[in-house]
């Protein structure tokens, strides 16, 4: 049984920009997700929803990023050579990554009930990542354009009418673990009301 100090793990986990060439085991991705179902969630509903994409299944999901960044303007859409090149590169550099969860739920007209869900997914994040850090996998969180790209839902089989990404996490093996950045002193902005 490996003895966890939460305390210790939420100061020093760090977001990876870089990771190793080495997939980590699906049997230790679904115990580190098992851990991020252990968040708060209201009504007990646990909203999240993950896909991974690893192995051959990261290049649908990289060619459907790059055909957003197109759509988006983000990419040029011409022939031109340094357009080819840039594609290239970004390709690269994301097919190098491991694995790519997407973590999405299915949205609520209510606006409170959606804040609700869209808390609890996060909070799932956060479990997840922290969890991730106890088996030496780290990971990044990403908010990008191409989430609120409705043909990029429909390109992954998502209903951009019901559904909201909340986050696409990179995962692997860290190749290098950033050097702590000091967090602003708590007195800055917390504030007891006792009257």
């Amino acid at each position: 049984m490996i003895k966890i100090d939460i305390l210790k793990t939420i100061k020093e986990r760090r977001t990876i920009h870089t990771f190793k060439q080495q997939e980590v085991d699906q049997v230790l991705l679904k115990k580190i997700f098992t851990y991020g179902t252990y968040a708060p969630t209201h009504y007990m509903k646990e909203p999240w929803r993950v896909k991974i994409y690893q192995g051959e299944g990261k290049q649908y999901f990289v060619k459907a990023i790059i055909r957003s960044y197109q759509r988006l303007g983000m990419i040029k859409k011409d022939n031109d050579p340094k357009t080819a090149k840039l594609i290239a590169s970004m390709s690269k550099f994301l097919l190098d990554i491991p694995h790519h969860a997407l973590v999405y739920f299915e949205t609520e007209d209510d606006p409170i009930r959606y804040e609700e869900e869209y808390a609890a997914v996060c909070a799932f994040i956060q479990n997840t990542q922290l969890a991730a850090w106890e088996f030496g996998v780290g990971m990044l969180w990403t908010i990008t354009p191409y989430m609120h790209d409705k043909e990029f839902l429909k390109n992954l089989e998502l209903d951009y009418k019901k559904t909201k990404i909340a986050a696409v996490m990179q995962i692997g093996y860290p190749k290098k673990i950033p050097h702590v950045k000091e967090r602003t002193p708590i007195e800055e902005k917390l504030t007891f009301i006792e009257k």
